[in-house]
């Protein structure tokens, strides 16, 4: 079989493949090497054996919807993305190929796949793990896609910029008038170690989504306004993607992680859930195949379950309250969310929370909030009566 794309998702679906003892090759534009996005997890969210590839955990973890912070109180984690690699090819053994796919065309039983340079690859399987955008299994974003972008640097500072040993999840605070107009954005925050610091500006979802060179300047004017420029700046990192997909309709192509629309609507995460799903997803392919039966078919099943799908739809509900809030009205919308027991807001942001959970975490914030914030987040249940009919039945254990 082929899974194409090299990014986390598709190398752990190859590396779960092959250790079923399947025959697997890993279609990417490059040879094997460490995955270039800074990628963050809560802790408790990875399976265990990648809590491992942890280059560093905060438990100082805190969230700023006003003037003070609010303690998060779970563990974060920065994944060191050579070691991830690493662990991963140590797995099993497959073969990686590099090429790009343009397209894929049913042949026979099976199915061929074109490479930019004119090559063609025969398989019985195609995976498409190319991340956002779906290289041959585009999925659908409802009223067209809402981004989440973000620009950031790792730097040194001669002043911390954040809390020396803090991880910040989230600071709506506005030090700077750039950040009064436009889109609401947000400081999202790592210590390194010294006087080493991630620091990244990010518009959460927005539709049209703020643009690199926008964030960026918010991001200096930010750090210039609070008294903490930097002064040695490593690297930078840019980065875009759509936040609110469907769940798609499962076709003879098996999409996986982002290409599949696993990217958490709220909170743009998916890295963990690919990890975790890569086992349940392989073992249902490799049993399919064994028994005969439609491996593609058997995958999505497994990674876009009936529960699932209920589940997308109620995330669906909180991506149009929050494209529906006004800037100011972000903080005030969080300040409600993480003022909630602990277990129920992490439980939202979870990349496995069944729908009845959801919605009744949404109803909480919704009782909670202010009435400038109740407003819009009612206008968007009304926007989509039949998905709030079910997330309401769903909250209330009914099935219908």
């Amino acid at each position: 079989m082929l899974v194409i794309g090299g990014g986390p998702s598709g190398t752990a679906l190859s590396a779960e493949l092959a250790a079923r003892g399947l025959d697997v090759q890993q279609l990417a534009p490059h040879p094997p090497r460490p995955f270039p996005a800074t990628y963050g997890a809560w802790l408790g969210d990875l399976p265990t054996w990648a809590r491992g590839c942890a280059e560093q955990v905060w438990t100082d973890v805190r969230a700023y919807t006003g003037p003070q912070p609010t303690s998060l109180g779970q563990p974060y984690a920065l994944l060191d993305n050579a070691a991830l690699l690493r662990t991963l090819r140590g797995l099993a053994d497959w073969t990686w190929v590099e090429g790009a796919a343009l397209h894929a065309e049913r042949s026979g039983a099976g199915w061929t796949v074109y490479g930019a340079g004119g090559e063609r690859w025969q398989t019985r399987l195609v995976v498409d793990a190319s991340g956002h955008g779906a290289l041959v299994s585009p999925v659908r974003f409802p009223g067209g896609a809402a981004l989440q972008t973000a620009y950031g640097v790792v730097a040194r500072f001669r002043r911390p910029p954040v809390t020396p040993g803090s991880m910040v999840w989230m600071d709506y605070r506005t030090p700077a008038p750039e950040l009064k107009r436009g889109e609401a954005t947000f400081l999202y925050a790592m210590h390194l170690g010294g006087d080493r610091y991630f620091v990244e500006e990010t518009s959460l979802i927005a539709r049209p989504a703020p643009t690199r060179a926008e964030l960026r300047r918010r991001l200096l004017a930010r750090l210039s306004a609070q008294g903490t420029p930097p002064h040695a700046t490593e690297s930078e990192e840019w980065v875009a993607f759509p936040m609110n997909a469907q769940a798609p309709a499962p076709g003879g192509v098996l999409a996986y992680g982002a290409a599949a629309g696993r990217v958490h609507p709220v909170s743009g995460f998916q890295v963990a859930g690919a990890l975790s799903d890569a086992p349940g997803v392989a073992t249902a392919i490799a049993t399919a195949l064994c028994q005969g039966k439609d491996a593609a078919a058997a995958g999505w099943a497994a990674l876009w379950s009936p529960e699932r799908r209920a589940a997308r739809e109620v995330h669906l509900l909180g991506v149009g309250a929050l494209l529906g809030l006004e800037r100011a009205e972000l903080p005030h919308f969080f300040g409600t969310f993480f003022g909630l027991p602990r277990e129920q807001w992490a439980r939202f942001l979870h990349p496995d929370t069944d729908a009845g959970t959801l919605a009744r975490t949404m109803l909480r914030v919704f009782a909670q909030t202010g009435g400038r914030v109740r407003l819009p987040l009612a206008r968007a249940a009304l926007a989509q009566p039949a998905a709030s009919g079910r997330a309401l039945a769903a909250a209330a254990g009914l099935k219908i």
